[in-house]
């Protein structure tokens, strides 16, 4: 659905998207996350035939993006950040103007507006002013507005942006349930939210893709070897023992890196033999062989956010002046 190879945009002496390849099928949800000046705003224009790549090749649905621009853009629907709306206007009045923008016949525009409505959960208020809804409500309406030619690629841009956490729910029931067949883009910074409702996450830092792939995989990725954090000490009376020894004895372990904590207890970070063991029980077994008192054994699970700073830290800065 989507392609971009290659692809390269200059602004003047600013190198603000470098080399950035990337396919999405149809029907995939994809968060688009980065700092500023890290290339993802430059990109998703350049998707959106809004600019052109100063080289390579960007196609929605097999389209040039250069070469068929408007035929690209008529395949878009976009939900900008801020969400611009005409307060004095009442929701199906705007959709209607919105429909004649977009070129549709009047039959076929009141029933896209009516299909619109209903998708987004406002044909109950269809008729209320704009400037008298929720943040949550105009959102809505932003998203009925970009349906309403029936794109086959919708691109949100910060869709949850300064709402409170009752609204961010019901738009991410409303982005899931618009997900199937379309083709979805979802820029935030807001990393849960992106984890909650994305199939893919694509990372940006100094105008690369840094990482590519499913929220679960780039925490596997990124969790290192270390995956078992354990704290324990031996028992009163016990023989005592050298918590790294003891770990070591189970089966399955690779390798022990011990840290003594000032009250007598020890943190101990575990690395398995393989990436797919699940050491907890053996670990467990092995401290009770040699007397040992455990008061923590827990699984080492990085964040998304963790991943997120570690990839954005880790990519060569963007230079100054690039374009988010």
């Amino acid at each position: 659905m989507i392609r971009l190879a290659d692809v390269h945009k200059h602004f003047g002496r600013v190198h603000a998207v470098r080399g950035v390849s990337l396919e999405i099928p149809k029907g995939q949800v994809v968060g688009i996350l980065g700092p500023n000046g890290a290339g993802k705003t430059t990109t998703i224009r350049m998707i959106a035939a809004a600019i052109p790549p100063s080289g390579g090749v960007v196609t929605v649905d097999g389209l040039d993006s250069v070469h068929h621009s408007r035929a690209v853009r008529a395949r878009l629907g976009y939900l900008p950040e801020g969400n611009p709306l005409y307060p004095e206007m009442r929701i199906e009045q705007y959709l209607a103007y919105r429909a004649a923008l977009f070129g549709l016949p009047r039959a076929d525009a009141r029933r896209a507006v009516d299909r619109s409505l209903e998708r987004c959960w406002l044909a109950d208020v269809r008729r209320r002013r704009i400037g008298h809804l929720s943040k949550g409500y105009k959102q809505r309406v932003g998203l009925a507005a970009a349906l309403l030619h029936d794109p086959p690629v919708l691109i949100l841009d910060e869709p949850t942006s300064g709402l409170d956490p009752s609204q961010i729910s019901q738009v991410r029931d409303l982005i899931r349930a618009l997900a199937g067949d379309r083709t979805m883009l979802v820029i935030s910074h807001i990393l849960p939210e992106v984890e909650q409702t994305c199939d893919r996450i694509v990372v940006f830092a100094g105008g690369r893709v840094v990482a590519d792939g499913r929220p679960a995989d780039l925490a596997r990725a990124a969790a290192g070897r270390w995956r078992l954090r354990c704290e324990l000490r031996p028992s009163p009376g016990a023989a005592a023992a050298e918590p790294a020894v003891a770990l070591m004895q189970a089966d399955g372990v690779a390798e022990v890196r011990s840290d003594r904590l000032p009250d007598g207890w020890s943190r101990c970070a575990v690395a398995p033999a393989r990436p797919d063991l699940d050491l907890r029980e053996a670990v467990a077994l092995a401290a009770a062989r040699h007397g040992m008192i455990v008061r923590e054994l827990v699984t080492i699970a990085p964040t998304l956010e963790s991943v997120y700073m570690r990839l954005v830290g880790a990519a060569p800065a963007g230079e100054e002046g690039a374009e988010a």
